[in-house]
């Protein structure tokens, strides 16, 4: 009982600032996630899922000021890949900046500007992050469906022709920003999410993504460069009969950062990865906090996640399997794993398994250690300078991670993206 009065006035607090809109189709959503965040309040270090990472710059009332710039040399992410570009400006869409909001085979509309009643996405809005609350509480995910007035509505109706960019860019050292993307994935449809880009100093992001029987969702995100940003990122998704959902984030810097994934296999046959692969350097925390639930039959999850921790840097990763009663045939994996690069950094984790079905192959495993010094003295008995033969243990450490990502194009894309980050972090 004794925390319940700072909780309320921590939400109070965060609250204050905020503007309602309470208007529109998303105006019944709003308030009901409302009434969920005022109920729940927002977080402390006392709560369970909040133990490892300390919320308090999320919860404070302004964002604290970041600087826009990178670690340097850092170029644009995903450039060579034909894509469709949609920009946020510290959490403004920029339409001058943006391609045109036509791409066969898929809906594209916006969050501010999608106003009437009959819209597809007042049947998604803030339902999959309503489900997403039990039995974990998830209050700035709440604050997500209440308060966000920009972003993206993505309904797809068949194999969208290139992948679909949502890129975000930092300008204004306390800029707060609050998106709130809904994306449809209709039966048999396909589509390809990229995501990159710090966004803004602080940022709060909600993505609701619905994959129908037989559709197939593939998401693909770089976070970073800028070092000093916060971000609290939740995608919930819920994946229908033979559906697939399939999830990889690369982050680079980032003094705070925490992701969440909510998935929910509801039909028979269907299949959720979600990966990860963070590099941290000195003022460095990072969070992937994870809970998959198995409702169909004969369904298979793999949660795989790799930190590469130097000089002091925290990694924290919380993963949960579920398996419901009735659940045969689970197939369900779930690996963490550091690398701890000396003796100062740290890595926390908390994996679980909870099972009420008799027919399932479920297994998790989570470890940390140093460079293999065998595999080091190897590489250098070849002639392999130290620091390259670091980064080459490094990148094969990480390489189960990146091997979730389907398109070998991007996947591309995103091992430059890791070679360039050690060859400047390798003294």
């Amino acid at each position: 009982m004794a925390e319940a009065k700072p909780k309320d006035d921590r939400t109070a607090a965060r609250l204050a600032g905020l503007s309602f809109a309470n208007e529109g189709w998303q105006a019944p959503a709003r308030g009901d996630a409302l009434a969920r965040l005022t109920a729940m309040g927002v977080p402390g270090r006392r709560d369970e899922y909040w133990r490892y990472t300390d919320p308090a710059s999320f919860n404070a009332p302004e964002a604290m000021a970041a600087s826009t710039a990178g670690d340097g040399d850092d170029r644009p992410v995903f450039e060579g890949i034909d894509r469709l570009k949609l920009v946020f400006v510290d959490g403004v869409f920029d339409a001058a900046a943006s391609d045109p909001l036509a791409l066969d085979h898929v809906e594209i509309s916006l969050l501010g500007a999608a106003q009437s009643d009959i819209h597809w996405a007042r049947d998604l809005y803030g339902v999959l992050e309503a489900r997403g609350q039990v039995p974990v509480k998830r209050p700035f995910a709440a604050l997500g469906t209440a308060f966000a007035t920009e972003g993206v509505l993505l309904r797809v109706t068949g194999a969208v022709p290139k992948p679909v960019a949502l890129i975000y860019i930092h300008r204004a050292e306390t800029s707060d920003a609050i998106l709130h993307h809904c994306i449809r994935v209709e039966p048999g449809a396909e589509v390809t999410i990229l995501e990159s880009g710090p966004a803004a100093a602080r940022l709060t992001k909600v993505m609701e993504v619905d994959v129908a029987e037989g559709g197939r969702f593939h998401h693909i995100r770089a976070q970073g460069p800028d070092h000093e940003r916060r971000a609290c990122t939740h995608i919930f998704a819920r994946v229908a009969g033979k559906g697939l959902f399939k999830s990889f984030t690369l982050t680079a810097n980032g003094v705070m950062t925490r992701n969440e994934a909510v998935i929910e296999l509801v039909g028979d046959d269907a299949v959720a990865h979600v990966a990860g692969a963070a590099v941290g350097d000195g003022r460095f925390h990072h969070d992937d906090t994870v809970f998959v639930t198995h409702q169909g039959q004969a369904c298979e999850s793999r949660q795989v996640f790799k930190k590469v921790l130097k000089n002091g840097a925290t990694g924290v990763f919380q993963g949960k399997i579920l398996v419901k009663p009735g659940a045969q045939k689970t197939d369900g994996y779930q690996i963490s794993q550091s690398l701890l690069l000396d003796d100062d950094s740290v890595f926390l984790a908390k994996p679980e398994l909870e099972i009420y079905a008799d027919d399932v192959k479920c297994s998790h495993g989570s470890t940390s250690g140093a460079i293999d010094e065998t595999a080091l003295f190897y590489l250098r008995s070849r002639g392999v300078p130290l620091k390259a033969a670091q980064s080459l243990l490094v990148l094969a450490f990480l390489a189960e991670a990146i091997q979730e990502i389907e398109n070998e194009e991007i996947a591309e894309d995103i091992q430059q993206l890791l070679e360039a980050w050690l060859a400047r972090h390798e003294h």
